[in-house]
């Protein structure tokens, strides 16, 4: 048992490679990511997928993944508005740790030791005061599919189970109210990473929660807003787009951030 342990947490050395946004381009507005981070390989753009009845991958999100911290930066989506319910059931991305498989899976259905080399895996949270925080919420997801595909570790990042199941909570069901009338609405969810990792030391915790969100009303006429926290008092800010890019550039430590390619302003 302690073997498996062992090997569990300190996998064998292996390069994944997954899909890119080049495959998914319907997730952003007019097909345009928000900033890719890029550093070797330690940054994997995923484009969030199931297969279908015919063993074909079915898109529902795209996320840039952060493979040293073990955290996404940021997933995208288009907004659903929701009438599913929930169901934990916890997948991970097989291609990331050099494993065979063009979708998440199940980490049982995979025999292999390099499982969590290059990501997170359910047993870094045991024992933690943090909730797996999902970007993709299931609050924005309307079949039963898309609300199985936000089950990923890769599009959660460990989130203070306080701030998880209330102010940022109740600010994932402000955007329903929000965006329920508009259902081509794009949004973006990010992590800032904080200074330490949680229990075994594999996985960073997240500093900071981020969000955005882009839609265009009857008349052609762009509307956003960008949303950021805990800040001091445990809130969610709301902010303009273009002053959350501006905090997200110095946060990511890049000489630009956009959210939707300099775009909805």
């Amino acid at each position: 048992m302690l073997r498996v342990v062992f090997l569990l947490l300190c996998p064998l050395l292996s390069k994944g490679h997954v899909t890119p946004f080049a495959n998914c381009p319907q997730f952003f507005l007019n097909g345009i990511p928000p900033t890719i981070l890029r550093s070797n390989n330690r940054y994997q753009q995923i484009c969030q997928c199931l297969l279908d009845q015919n063993l074909q991958p079915e898109y529902f999100y795209a996320t840039l993944y952060d493979t040293e911290n073990r955290i996404p930066v940021y997933s995208a989506y288009v907004f659903q508005h929701p009438h599913v319910p929930r169901q934990d059931k916890w997948l991970i991305e097989p291609q990331l740790d050099g494993i065979n498989g063009a979708c998440m899976t199940a980490p049982t259905s995979l025999l292999s030791n390099n499982i969590g080399h290059r990501q997170a895996v359910e047993c870094d949270y045991d024992g933690t005061r943090y909730d797996k925080g999902h970007l993709y919420p299931v609050s924005h997801t309307a079949t039963q599919r898309a609300m199985q595909a936000t089950f990923t570790l890769t599009n959660a990042a460990p989130q203070d189970s306080n701030f998880n199941r209330g102010q940022w909570r109740l600010h994932e069901l402000s955007l329903v109210n929000i965006l329920g009338t508009h259902p081509n609405s794009f949004v973006v969810t990010g992590v800032v990473p904080g200074n330490q990792k949680i229990a075994a030391g594999r996985v960073m915790e997240a500093r900071y929660y981020w969000s955005a969100y882009c839609y265009r009303d009857n008349n052609g006429i762009y509307h956003s807003s960008g949303y950021i926290g805990p800040d001091q008092n445990g809130r969610v800010q709301t902010l303009v787009l273009g002053d959350l890019e501006v905090a997200l550039q110095g946060f990511y430590n890049v000489q630009t951030f956009t959210v939707f390619g300099g775009q909805c302003y």
